[in-house]
């Protein structure tokens, strides 16, 4: 029986999920949005929204919670980063979007887009300069 057992196994003994996640998290922090599964994206809101959260009160402790966490030292500067954090500022929480989309051709896993919330998509380069 699994009483009180939460998260997803996603096939992979601990060691590798807390890899995936890591990896994934710095991806997400680093680029603001992220293609992977659902299954995944679900289970990375869960891992990253409490760094957000450690970002929005910067002392040195939750810097060295951060970085024993995440161990990326670029990662951690943009975490706690001024402009990052005024982002977030006024969210009490939910710093993440969850968008599905397709499936994947290969094996038909459900795939999804994960971004923060004030994730703005960039301008195509050709209409930029068409504009000007």
């Amino acid at each position: 029986m699994r009483h009180n057992v939460t998260g997803k196994r996603l096939g992979r003994n601990s060691n590798q999920r807390k890899a995936l996640m890591k990896g994934l998290a710095i991806s997400l922090i680093t680029h603001e949005r992220l293609e992977t599964t659902l299954v995944k994206a679900k289970e990375l809101r869960k891992f990253v929204e409490p760094f957000i959260t450690l970002g929005k009160n910067e002392t040195v402790a939750n810097r060295r919670l951060a970085m024993a966490r995440l161990g990326s030292k670029s990662t951690v500067a943009k975490l706690f980063d001024a402009e990052f954090v005024a982002r977030f500022s006024s969210r009490p929480g939910g710093y993440t979007r969850i968008l599905k989309t397709d499936h994947r051709l290969g094996d038909a896993a459900d795939l999804a887009i994960i971004e923060l919330v004030d994730y703005v998509l960039p301008e195509p380069k050709e209409e930029a300069e068409a504009a000007e």
